[in-house]
């Protein structure tokens, strides 16, 4: 079962003048980059894998989740520490005024993958793929991975191999992964 640490963030009463070095948020797709280049040195000084940002609306507000792994799995204690050490910094240098919760979470049986070497990483595992731009007229894949072909994720599914240009994907987990993580 995923580890979940939540906090509500951002909530001010007055703006406050931007830190030096503060990337004014105008545009919500630019938090998901701050975001990860903010957490990803945190989570290494703590033996921990970045895995995943994400940052979207939801029913009870907006929510920046980072998924967070490390060999053993991780604790509730894991994200409450990650979560400590990166709520302040985000604050300043999000530079924005946007209420947000933001979670820090185990990867759970459908781990995200997001990097390109995620997909070898976990050849040989069932995963789920959706795309942006539709191959054969579909855009959602159920498969085994089999690894990478020149920046393109190869996945079998059971009616052919499909080669999926990693560019292309919007989202991608492993199905009812068991958590043996043999890279980590």
């Amino acid at each position: 079962m995923a580890k979940v640490y939540k906090k509500k963030r951002g909530t001010r009463t007055e703006t406050p003048a931007l830190p030096e070095k503060a990337v004014a948020i105008t545009d919500q797709s630019e938090v998901i980059p701050v975001a990860w280049e903010l957490a990803e040195p945190i989570c290494n000084v703590e033996g921990m894998e970045l895995i995943h940002v994400e940052y979207q609306q939801e029913i009870g507000g907006r929510v920046l989740r980072l998924y967070v792994d490390k060999p053993g799995g991780v604790t509730l204690g894991d994200c409450s520490l990650i979560s400590s050490q990166l709520g302040d910094i985000l604050d300043l240098k999000l530079g924005t005024d946007d209420s947000y919760t933001l979670e820090i979470s185990s990867p759970g049986i459908d781990r995200p993958l997001s990097k390109l070497p995620d997909f070898e990483k976990f050849k040989g595992q069932l995963a789920k793929i959706k795309i942006a731009r539709p191959i054969n007229g579909q855009k959602k894949f159920k498969g085994i991975l089999s690894g990478i072909i020149a920046s393109s994720v190869q996945l079998k599914t059971e009616q052919d191999t499909v080669s999926i240009p990693y560019q292309d994907i919007i989202k991608a987990r492993l199905v009812n992964y068991d958590g043996d993580n043999k890279c980590l």
